[in-house]
């Protein structure tokens, strides 16, 4: 008798602990549920364009005047750009779509978004899940062919949170606003040294989301607006952003990713690393242009401590990279290594794309 109870305690303990296993939210990476909004609404739940019905729009939840469009040509003469899909959703005045994601509580997410203004300058995006939120002034476009994609970190206090995305603006047209067309999320694991490097993600390879068939690259925004950090380990400490670039869509110095620095003396990136009082260190970075028809004389400048470096280099837009290296000496247990670009650079042929000098592979280390 005895036996057959431990057997059915241990059955119900293997119930239990598979259920509980099971119930742990998967590691993300990739379009949320209907993402790209290719699923589109029933013609039934469609009035022209704008969307009837709350939960009209599969697997998203609206709220206020949300349009259906398609990519190319639209009515009044407006063309809309949709290069990650054929379908996007559009926000008019106060209008919001949301969505509920399985997570892990006191993980860490990035959130990466596709969007770009249709009306009016002054229009914003306020993105938000459950205690956070931020707002995007979406008037400086840094990309000319397909709007921008931004990403924005956040950290999960509960198993599910529901994300939003809401146009805050009021316009004469109530239908102008914001253009969505592609969402996506990743899960951000703990950042671990690299063996012989002070610098945390120094390779930038960990980072977010990235669109696989289509990307202009990811503006990471400043610490003011992501205090968590869609780059860890990095403080966008600058007040515009700084873009992530991959190996796939640009050229990099090494590896799958690197950062591009696009927005001249308004752009910095910096991290605070440990270091031993009096002890002289080297920090080594690569340097470069991203193959995206960016052009002219570049400067890169780095700070350690009390010393700086200033390197240059003629980009013709096609890639290729150099190596620089700065020695200093720490005067604290704590060092900001600090990186930015004095000027401001655009595409060849394209004086609307906004770019800048490509920075990778950052070391730190001591003399020995």
């Amino acid at each position: 008798m005895a036996s057959i109870l431990s057997l059915c305690i241990l059955f119900i303990m293997c119930i239990y602990q598979s259920l509980s296993f099971a119930a742990v939210a998967p590691f993300l990476d990739g379009l949320l549920e209907n993402g790209n909004f290719e699923e589109g609404p029933k013609v039934s739940n469609l009035k022209k364009r704008q969307i009837i019905g709350k939960y009209s729009l599969p697997k998203w939840e609206i709220h206020g005047i949300v349009e259906y469009v398609s990519s190319g040509p639209q009515p009044g003469g407006f063309y809309f750009a949709i290069p990650r899909g054929a379908q996007a959703a559009r926000l008019g005045n106060e209008a919001s779509i949301s969505q509920y994601v399985k997570v892990k509580p006191g993980a860490m997410y990035s959130l990466t978004f596709a969007v770009t203004r249709t009306c009016a300058q002054d229009e914003k995006l306020r993105v938000s899940v459950p205690g956070f939120s931020t707002e995007l002034p979406i008037q400086t476009l840094f990309s000319s062919d397909g709007g921008d994609t931004y990403a924005w970190a956040v950290k999960a206090t509960s198993d599910v949170f529901k994300v939003t995305f809401h146009n805050p603006g009021i316009q004469e047209d109530p239908t102008g606003g914001p253009l969505l067309d592609a969402i996506a999320i990743k899960e951000i694991l703990p950042l671990r040294y690299t063996k012989g490097n002070l610098v945390k993600n120094g390779d930038f390879e960990t980072g977010p989301h990235v669109f696989k068939n289509f990307s202009t690259g990811v503006l990471l925004l400043p610490k003011r607006t992501d205090i968590y950090s869609s780059l860890p380990g990095w403080i966008v400490e600058s007040l515009k952003p700084v873009k992530y670039v991959d190996s796939k869509h640009f050229s990099v110095p090494q590896g799958l990713a690197a950062i591009e620095l696009v927005g001249g003396i308004e752009t910095a990136i910096a991290q605070i690393i440990r270091t031993v009082p009096n002890k002289f260190y080297f920090l080594s970075f690569a340097f470069g242009d991203a193959r995206n028809g960016c052009h002219g004389s570049m400067t890169i400048e780095a700070f350690a401590a009390r010393k700086t470096i200033k390197v240059s280099f003629t980009s013709t837009g096609i890639g290729g990279s150099k190596t620089a290296i700065l020695k200093f000496q720490a005067l604290s247990n704590r060092t900001r290594i600090t990186f930015y670009s004095p000027n401001y650079h655009t595409k060849l042929h394209d004086y609307g794309h906004i770019c800048g000098p490509v920075l990778d592979d950052v070391i730190v280390f001591p003399l020995k």
